[in-house]
C-alpha cells in the first residue's frame, strides 16, 4: 500500500526531469548541516539549485554527505565554485554560527546567507511541494537518494520510525 502512494510522486518527478537546464539567473548551494559526524550521524544535505528567467527552478546536484563540518563546508565551497553560484545558504538552527565560521575558514570571500527554521520541516516543504505540482521545478538528471527522501517525506513522516532525518529534502527546500 505504501508503494502505491509513491507511484504518483515518482511519475511526477519523471515528468519534471530534464537533461539540461536553461540559462539560469541565480544559483545557490544550500546546506542543511548535520549536528554530529560519524557513522551513525545524520547526513548534511547539500543541494545545488538554480532559477531561470521564467521562474522555473532546477535541481542541479545533490552533494549530501555524512562528514565533519570542515568536510561539509569544503564540499559546499567547491560546489559554489564549480557551479559559479551566487551564494551559499545554510540552516543555522543546529549549530548556529558554526557553518558560517567554518565556511569562512575554507574561503572568507564566499557570499553566505543564514536561514533560521521557525516552522517545522513539513510546513516549510509545503510551498515547494506546490511548485513541483505546478510543474515549476525540474531535476537536471536523476538524484535517487534525494528523490527517495522526497517520496517518503509525507505529513506523517517520523524520523525515529524512518531511521533518518530528511536532510537532503530540507536542503532542497532552503535552496528553492
Amino acid at each position: 500500500p505504501h508503494e502505491l502512494q509513491l507511484l504518483p510522486h515518482l511519475r511526477l518527478l519523471e515528468q519534471l526531469r530534464v537533461r539540461t537546464a536553461p540559462d539560469l539567473v541565480r544559483i545557490v548551494v544550500s546546506i542543511d548541516p548535520g549536528v554530529t559526524s560519524g557513522e551513525d550521524a545524520d547526513e548534511s544535505g547539500i543541494i545545488v539549485a538554480g532559477k531561470c528567467a521564467q521562474d522555473q527552478g532546477y535541481i542541479l546536484d545533490d552533494l549530501s554527505i555524512r562528514g565533519t563540518p570542515d568536510e561539509v563546508c569544503r564540499r559546499a565551497v567547491k560546489a559554489y565554485r564549480d557551479y559559479q553560484a551566487d551564494c551559499i545558504v545554510a540552516e543555522t538552527n543546529n549549530g548556529g554560527e558554526m557553518v558560517e565560521n567554518t565556511l569562512r575558514l575554507v574561503d572568507p570571500s564566499v557570499p553566505y546567507s543564514a536561514v533560521w527554521a521557525s516552522r517545522g520541516k513539513v510546513t516549510r516543504a509545503e510551498p515547494i511541494s506546490a511548485l513541483y505540482e505546478q510543474g515549476r521545478v525540474h531535476h537536471v538528471g536523476a538524484f535517487p537518494r534525494l528523490e527517495d527522501q522526497m517520496c517518503a517525506f509525507t505529513v506523517d513522516f517520523d524520523r525515529r520510525v524512518m531511521g533518518y532525518s530528511p536532510d537532503r529534502v530540507d536542503a532542497l527546500v532552503w535552496a528553492l
